[in-house]
Protein backbone atom coordinates (compact mmCIF):
# COMPACT_ATOMS: atom_id res chain seq x y z
CA UNK A 1 0.00 0.00 0.00
CA UNK A 2 2.75 2.45 1.14
CA UNK A 3 4.50 2.18 -2.06
CA UNK A 4 1.49 4.48 -3.62
CA UNK A 5 3.21 6.76 -1.79
CA UNK A 6 6.81 6.56 -3.05
CA UNK A 7 6.81 9.05 -5.22
CA UNK A 8 5.00 11.48 -2.55
CA UNK A 9 8.14 10.49 -0.26
CA UNK A 10 10.87 10.31 -2.71
CA UNK A 11 10.39 13.56 -4.64
CA UNK A 12 8.77 16.45 -2.85
CA UNK A 13 8.96 18.57 -5.68
CA UNK A 14 7.40 16.77 -7.67
CA UNK A 15 4.09 17.74 -9.27
CA UNK A 16 0.48 16.07 -9.26
CA UNK A 17 0.69 15.23 -12.91
CA UNK A 18 4.29 13.34 -12.43
CA UNK A 19 3.42 11.54 -9.80
CA UNK A 20 -0.09 10.35 -11.57
CA UNK A 21 1.91 9.61 -14.25
CA UNK A 22 4.23 7.38 -11.71
CA UNK A 23 1.36 6.00 -10.17
CA UNK A 24 -0.36 5.03 -13.67
CA UNK A 25 2.96 3.19 -14.98
CA UNK A 26 3.54 1.59 -11.26
CA UNK A 27 0.05 -0.36 -11.84
CA UNK A 28 -0.78 -0.25 -15.55
CA UNK A 29 -4.35 1.66 -14.18
CA UNK A 30 -5.46 4.62 -15.28
CA UNK A 31 -5.62 7.62 -13.01
CA UNK A 32 -7.05 10.94 -12.86
CA UNK A 33 -5.60 13.72 -11.36
CA UNK A 34 -8.58 14.62 -9.40
CA UNK A 35 -7.92 10.78 -7.46
CA UNK A 36 -4.29 11.86 -6.66
CA UNK A 37 -5.47 15.33 -5.41
CA UNK A 38 -8.31 13.09 -3.14
CA UNK A 39 -5.68 10.91 -2.08
CA UNK A 40 -3.48 13.83 -0.59
CA UNK A 41 -6.15 15.15 1.21
CA UNK A 42 -7.21 11.89 2.69
CA UNK A 43 -3.74 12.01 4.19
CA UNK A 44 -4.01 15.44 5.52
CA UNK A 45 -1.36 16.97 2.99
CA UNK A 46 -1.24 19.67 1.58
CA UNK A 47 0.83 21.90 -1.21
CA UNK A 48 3.20 24.38 0.29
CA UNK A 49 5.31 26.87 -0.92
CA UNK A 50 8.97 25.60 0.39
CA UNK A 51 10.73 27.39 2.91
CA UNK A 52 13.69 29.41 1.63
CA UNK A 53 16.97 28.79 3.23
CA UNK A 54 20.22 29.12 1.57
CA UNK A 55 22.35 26.49 -0.05
CA UNK A 56 24.64 25.15 2.14
CA UNK A 57 27.88 22.86 0.44
CA UNK A 58 29.11 19.63 2.45
CA UNK A 59 31.89 22.03 3.32
CA UNK A 60 29.89 24.63 4.58
CA UNK A 61 27.44 22.21 6.17
CA UNK A 62 30.21 21.10 8.26
CA UNK A 63 31.16 24.10 9.25
CA UNK A 64 27.99 25.29 10.51
CA UNK A 65 27.66 21.54 12.49
CA UNK A 66 30.61 22.13 14.14
CA UNK A 67 30.31 25.68 15.27
CA UNK A 68 26.97 25.44 16.51
CA UNK A 69 28.27 22.62 18.97
CA UNK A 70 31.01 24.35 19.86
CA UNK A 71 28.60 27.03 21.30
CA UNK A 72 25.75 24.71 23.00
CA UNK A 73 26.96 25.02 26.48
CA UNK A 74 26.71 29.10 26.27
CA UNK A 75 23.87 30.02 28.48
CA UNK A 76 20.94 32.31 27.52
CA UNK A 77 22.16 35.08 30.23
CA UNK A 78 26.07 34.64 27.79
CA UNK A 79 23.77 35.40 24.92
CA UNK A 80 22.42 38.70 26.20
CA UNK A 81 25.51 40.06 26.13
CA UNK A 82 26.22 39.61 22.50
CA UNK A 83 25.33 42.66 20.17
CA UNK A 84 24.08 41.75 17.19
CA UNK A 85 24.60 43.55 13.59
CA UNK A 86 23.69 43.19 10.37
CA UNK A 87 22.93 44.77 7.15
CA UNK A 88 20.03 44.02 4.77
CA UNK A 89 18.75 45.79 1.42
CA UNK A 90 15.34 47.13 1.15
CA UNK A 91 13.56 48.04 -2.20
CA UNK A 92 10.85 50.35 -3.04
CA UNK A 93 8.15 48.26 -3.62
CA UNK A 94 6.36 48.63 -7.06
CA UNK A 95 2.91 47.22 -8.36
CA UNK A 96 0.49 45.01 -6.99
CA UNK A 97 1.86 42.54 -4.46
CA UNK A 98 1.00 38.65 -4.02
CA UNK A 99 1.96 36.26 -6.22
CA UNK A 100 -1.92 35.38 -7.10
CA UNK A 101 -4.74 37.05 -8.83
CA UNK A 102 -8.29 36.40 -8.72
CA UNK A 103 -9.74 36.23 -12.31
CA UNK A 104 -11.27 34.08 -14.78
CA UNK A 105 -9.50 32.47 -17.41
CA UNK A 106 -10.36 34.80 -20.62
CA UNK A 107 -8.79 37.86 -17.63
CA UNK A 108 -5.39 36.62 -18.39
CA UNK A 109 -4.69 39.43 -21.01
CA UNK A 110 -6.67 41.92 -18.31
CA UNK A 111 -4.08 45.13 -17.53
CA UNK A 112 -5.48 44.87 -13.38
CA UNK A 113 -4.29 41.35 -13.41
CA UNK A 114 -0.96 42.03 -14.15
CA UNK A 115 2.27 41.57 -11.82
CA UNK A 116 3.77 44.88 -12.74
CA UNK A 117 7.92 44.81 -11.99
CA UNK A 118 11.14 47.09 -12.46
CA UNK A 119 14.27 45.60 -13.18
CA UNK A 120 16.15 47.73 -10.85
CA UNK A 121 13.82 49.30 -8.18
CA UNK A 122 15.43 51.90 -5.90
CA UNK A 123 16.61 50.87 -2.85
CA UNK A 124 18.54 51.21 0.68
CA UNK A 125 21.08 49.30 2.42
CA UNK A 126 20.33 49.31 5.62
CA UNK A 127 22.89 48.12 9.01
CA UNK A 128 21.44 48.27 12.29
CA UNK A 129 22.83 46.16 15.41
CA UNK A 130 20.51 44.49 18.67
CA UNK A 131 21.24 43.19 21.75
CA UNK A 132 18.80 41.87 24.13
CA UNK A 133 18.88 45.40 26.29
CA UNK A 134 16.84 46.81 23.20
CA UNK A 135 17.21 48.01 19.69
CA UNK A 136 21.06 49.67 18.90
CA UNK A 137 21.67 52.41 16.03
CA UNK A 138 20.92 51.87 12.67
CA UNK A 139 22.27 53.41 9.49
CA UNK A 140 20.49 53.85 6.00
CA UNK A 141 22.28 54.73 2.48
CA UNK A 142 22.46 54.00 -1.18
CA UNK A 143 25.38 51.46 -2.32
CA UNK A 144 27.10 49.07 -0.85
CA UNK A 145 28.39 48.15 2.31
CA UNK A 146 32.14 46.41 3.02
CA UNK A 147 34.96 45.59 5.58
CA UNK A 148 32.41 45.90 8.62
CA UNK A 149 34.20 43.14 10.23
CA UNK A 150 37.62 44.80 9.62
CA UNK A 151 36.50 48.35 10.53
CA UNK A 152 35.44 46.69 14.17
CA UNK A 153 38.18 44.55 14.81
CA UNK A 154 40.89 48.14 14.27
CA UNK A 155 38.72 49.37 17.24
CA UNK A 156 39.49 46.04 19.42
CA UNK A 157 36.08 45.03 19.22
CA UNK A 158 35.92 41.73 19.84
CA UNK A 159 34.11 39.91 17.23
CA UNK A 160 32.34 36.81 17.57
CA UNK A 161 33.08 34.13 14.70
CA UNK A 162 30.08 33.14 12.49
CA UNK A 163 29.53 30.34 9.97
CA UNK A 164 28.82 31.25 6.37
CA UNK A 165 25.05 31.31 5.55
CA UNK A 166 23.71 30.79 8.39
CA UNK A 167 20.61 33.42 8.95
CA UNK A 168 18.69 30.79 10.84
CA UNK A 169 21.00 31.34 13.34
CA UNK A 170 20.74 34.84 14.03
CA UNK A 171 18.07 36.92 15.44
CA UNK A 172 18.31 40.20 14.30
CA UNK A 173 17.28 38.20 10.80
CA UNK A 174 13.96 38.18 12.47
CA UNK A 175 14.36 41.72 12.35
CA UNK A 176 14.68 42.34 9.45
CA UNK A 177 11.66 39.68 8.14
CA UNK A 178 9.89 41.86 10.66
CA UNK A 179 10.43 45.07 8.78
CA UNK A 180 10.29 44.13 5.72
CA UNK A 181 6.88 42.33 6.22
CA UNK A 182 5.65 45.74 7.07
CA UNK A 183 6.71 47.60 4.11
CA UNK A 184 4.67 45.57 2.31
CA UNK A 185 2.01 46.62 4.54
CA UNK A 186 2.62 50.24 4.10
CA UNK A 187 3.72 50.47 0.58
CA UNK A 188 6.16 53.30 0.26
CA UNK A 189 6.80 54.93 -2.64
CA UNK A 190 9.39 56.68 -2.66
CA UNK A 191 13.25 56.09 -1.19
CA UNK A 192 13.10 58.78 0.92
CA UNK A 193 9.60 57.32 2.38
CA UNK A 194 11.06 53.92 2.54
CA UNK A 195 13.83 55.45 5.01
CA UNK A 196 11.32 57.19 6.99
CA UNK A 197 9.30 54.25 7.30
CA UNK A 198 12.14 51.97 8.32
CA UNK A 199 13.59 54.27 10.94
CA UNK A 200 9.56 54.10 12.39
CA UNK A 201 9.64 50.46 12.24
CA UNK A 202 12.90 49.91 13.51
CA UNK A 203 12.11 52.00 17.19
CA UNK A 204 8.87 49.80 17.32
CA UNK A 205 10.08 46.79 17.57
CA UNK A 206 9.42 45.66 21.25
CA UNK A 207 11.28 44.80 23.78
CA UNK A 208 9.59 41.53 24.89
CA UNK A 209 10.13 40.57 21.00
CA UNK A 210 13.63 41.23 20.95
CA UNK A 211 14.12 39.44 24.82
CA UNK A 212 12.51 36.53 23.11
CA UNK A 213 14.48 36.40 19.63
CA UNK A 214 17.74 36.69 21.47
CA UNK A 215 16.60 33.41 24.34
CA UNK A 216 15.71 31.45 21.31
CA UNK A 217 19.74 31.15 20.46
CA UNK A 218 20.46 27.74 21.94
CA UNK A 219 16.89 26.41 20.71
CA UNK A 220 18.38 27.46 16.90
CA UNK A 221 21.53 25.66 17.65
CA UNK A 222 20.68 22.64 19.39
CA UNK A 223 18.30 22.26 15.69
CA UNK A 224 21.34 22.94 13.77
CA UNK A 225 23.65 20.02 15.19
CA UNK A 226 20.61 17.75 15.04
CA UNK A 227 21.05 14.90 12.21
CA UNK A 228 17.69 14.31 11.04
CA UNK A 229 16.85 11.75 8.37
CA UNK A 230 14.94 13.50 5.52
CA UNK A 231 12.83 10.27 4.67
CA UNK A 232 12.66 8.03 7.84
CA UNK A 233 11.38 8.22 11.80
CA UNK A 234 9.54 10.98 13.46
CA UNK A 235 10.67 13.19 11.04
CA UNK A 236 9.69 11.50 7.83
CA UNK A 237 6.54 11.13 5.67
CA UNK A 238 5.98 7.30 6.39
CA UNK A 239 5.18 7.10 9.84
CA UNK A 240 1.79 9.75 8.14
CA UNK A 241 1.21 7.82 5.68
CA UNK A 242 1.32 4.29 7.18
CA UNK A 243 -1.14 6.19 10.26
CA UNK A 244 -3.07 7.40 7.47
CA UNK A 245 -3.60 3.97 5.80
CA UNK A 246 -4.21 2.28 8.82
CA UNK A 247 -7.39 4.47 9.95
CA UNK A 248 -8.48 4.79 6.83
CA UNK A 249 -8.36 1.21 6.07
CA UNK A 250 -8.96 1.99 1.86
CA UNK A 251 -7.17 -0.49 -0.52
CA UNK A 252 -5.97 0.05 -3.39
CA UNK A 253 -9.34 -0.36 -5.25
CA UNK A 254 -10.63 2.83 -4.16
CA UNK A 255 -7.98 4.19 -6.57
CA UNK A 256 -9.59 2.39 -9.36
CA UNK A 257 -12.97 3.21 -9.16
Amino acid sequence: MPVIFRPYITYRNATVMEITTWVQEYFQKTLSVNTIHHAIHRCRLKLYKPKKKPYLNMIQKRRHFLWAKAHLKWTVAKWKTVLWSDESKFEVLFGKLGCHVIRTKEDKDNPSCYQHSVQKPASLMVWGCMSACGMGSIHIWKGTINAETSWLRRRRIRVLKWPDCSPDLSPIENIWRIIKRKMQQRRPKTVKQLEACIRQEWDNIPIPKIKQLVSSVPRRLQTGTEEVMPHSGKHGLVPTFLRCVDAMKFKINLFFH
